[in-house]
């Protein structure tokens, strides 16, 4: 299935739109697991579904005009990633719009863990922090992309970023460290 997968993310950059219909069921599964992982950190009454998630990160990633250039099936799932994070950060952006009652409380964070992305304010302040680890550690904010937005395992999320599973939980505990600071109420 990988090479599968491989051959006809060629044929996608190549402009072959016969193989975008192709590829979707080969991976779609993997894809929804990824999306509904993230959801199930939602808050309850979430509107986006897991299979809307997919959908839309799937045409942002193979229906553009320029083509995409996927080296292997990591770095589509790896976009795929970033995708599902994009939307969700605009979907947590239209909630907060004051029109859509985005003038509510804010909620505490707590410094245990990582929060989970219940409401819009969470998900923005994550974001937020996120694009500050990426200036200072580009490899530590995909890990988190990798783990936080589509809740791949650690294994899973060093196989993609190509690193060994003893330094990505290294990589995972700084990353930890650095967006709990960050998102301390006394930052």
């Amino acid at each position: 299935m990988s090479s599968d997968v491989s051959m006809l993310l060629s044929a996608i950059q190549r402009g072959e739109s016969r193989a975008a219909d192709e590829l979707l069921p080969l991976i779609y599964d993997q894809l929804r697991e990824m999306a509904r992982a993230k959801l199930s950190h939602e808050s309850a009454g979430q509107t986006l579904q897991a299979t809307a998630l997919v959908h839309e990160a799937y045409i942002r990633l193979v229906d553009t005009p320029v083509a995409q250039k996927w080296h292997s099936r990591k770095y589509f799932f790896a976009a795929a990633a970033e995708a599902m994070r994009r939307i969700l950060v605009e979907n947590a952006r239209r909630k907060k719009a004051l029109k859509r009652g985005g003038g509510l409380d804010r909620l505490d964070v707590s410094l245990s863990d990582l929060p989970a992305a219940g409401s819009a304010d969470n998900v923005l302040e994550i974001d937020e922090a996120l694009t500050r680890l990426a200036a200072q550690d580009a490899q530590a904010a995909e890990l988190v992309k990798l783990r936080y937005f589509t809740g791949l395992p650690l294994v899973e999320a060093a196989e993609l970023l190509e690193m060994s599973e003893r330094s990505a939980r290294r990589l995972w505990a700084y990353a930890r460290s650095f967006l709990l600071e960050e998102l301390s109420p006394e930052s």
